[in-house]
């Protein structure tokens, strides 16, 4: 065992979270797995009944992390926090599209309560520390570092009804030699006051509970249960000049300038036209 990174206490976990005592329907916590996402998709497909909303997958080491595009990283053994969520949404999926942008907010909330990073929302998926002006500055991302990434893959055959595996992964106790790419951070890089893997999840999950009881709530109408409003509070990205790789190989250039009604991301070009940006690699352009 490595002094600085204990392993994560199974029992206490599920005394804290587990109904009745907290708001986690299942709870199962692994030594070591590729893929928390990949792991929840799987058993969906095979045993739906068995994984219902609010259950949760927590890896103590995941070796083969997985993002948007197909992308992959690896991590030190017990150095991040590494979970996948499944939620069974009542509302249609057209409101699919906020739930990656719910899970960022409440992973920014879980952060700034327990840590206090001054953690912000990148869309759609990315949760950044602002390190300050003393910061080096990495092109495309300024003095911002990514500590936090979210993953929503939708399960349709994992009836009765779709379900929604939504992957959370922080970097913890990573040091610079360990971090993948220039600009990711961890939180004990960033001086964050706590970095207690258990104690940042406990934070995570009365978060992501709280929000996504909102949204059932409301039908999943972001708008009008004022959710909307809190995801544009605390997303980096809007009012930026931006660089947008679009999914079909071309790039977009302009101001992102607000949330659509869906969780899109509108940009406004130079010549004044709004484009729908669904899916995508935003970078933020210095101006």
């Amino acid at each position: 065992m490595t002094p600085d990174r204990p392993p994560l206490e199974a029992s206490a976990l599920r005394a804290l979270l587990l109904a009745p005592a907290g708001p986690l329907a299942r709870l199962d916590v692994v030594d070591a797995t590729a893929s928390t996402n990949a792991d929840v998709v799987a058993a969906l497909r095979r045993e739906p009944g068995a994984w219902p909303h609010a259950s949760l997958l927590v890896a103590d080491h995941q070796t083969q992390g997985r993002g948007r595009a197909g992308r992959t990283w690896q991590t030190p053994a017990r150095a991040a926090l590494t979970c996948t969520f499944v939620a069974r949404p009542r509302s249609g999926p057209e409101t699919f599209g906020w739930l990656p942008l719910l899970a960022g907010l409440g992973t920014v909330h879980a952060l700034r309560a327990t840590t206090g990073v001054r953690a912000v929302l990148k869309w759609p998926n990315d949760v950044l520390v602002e390190l300050g002006p003393d910061a080096e500055p990495v092109e495309g991302w300024g003095t911002a570092r990514k500590v936090a990434g979210i993953l929503a893959e939708v399960v349709p055959d994992a009836g009765p009804g779709p379900a929604v595996a939504v992957g959370v992964g922080v970097n913890v106790h990573q040091d610079a030699a360990e971090l993948p790419v220039p600009w990711a951070t961890s939180l004990a890089l960033a001086g964050a006051r706590d970095t207690d893997r258990a104690t940042v999840l406990v934070a995570l999950v009365d978060a992501l509970h709280g929000l996504a009881s909102r949204w059932a709530d409301g039908g999943g109408d972001a708008l009008g249960t004022g959710l909307a409003d809190e995801v544009a509070a605390v997303c980096s990205t809007l009012g930026a000049p931006v660089s947008v790789a679009l999914p079909d190989g071309r790039t977009l250039r302009g101001t992102a300038r607000r949330l659509d009604d869906d969780g899109a991301l509108v940009v406004v070009d130079d010549a004044g036209a709004e484009h729908l940006v669904h899916a995508g690699d935003v970078r933020n352009v210095r101006a």
